[in-house]
């Protein structure tokens, strides 16, 4: 049994979402660990903190930062 593997032309594609969805990945952590921080209060729960960062400004922003973020890392794969 052989393991399953995109054709080819489909290859940067899936490439180009697991890039994006990294940094949106990235993204999504750095706000959630702002949460924690001693600024914003003691007593918040993991929940509060969720519902508190995932809206929908907030996913917008997070997906074009990561085609931006795609768009410089393949820049520069291709320069260097």
């Amino acid at each position: 049994m052989t393991p399953l593997t995109p054709p080819p032309r489909v290859k940067p594609y899936w490439r180009a979402l697991i890039e994006v969805a990294f940094i949106v990945f990235l993204f999504y952590s750095n706000l959630l660990m702002g949460e924690f921080t001693g600024v914003n209060g003691q007593n918040k729960t993991f929940a509060f903190a969720l519902r508190d960062i995932i809206t929908p400004m907030n996913f917008i922003i997070a997906v074009a930062t990561g085609f931006i973020g795609y768009g410089v890392f393949e820049f520069l794969r291709k320069k260097l």
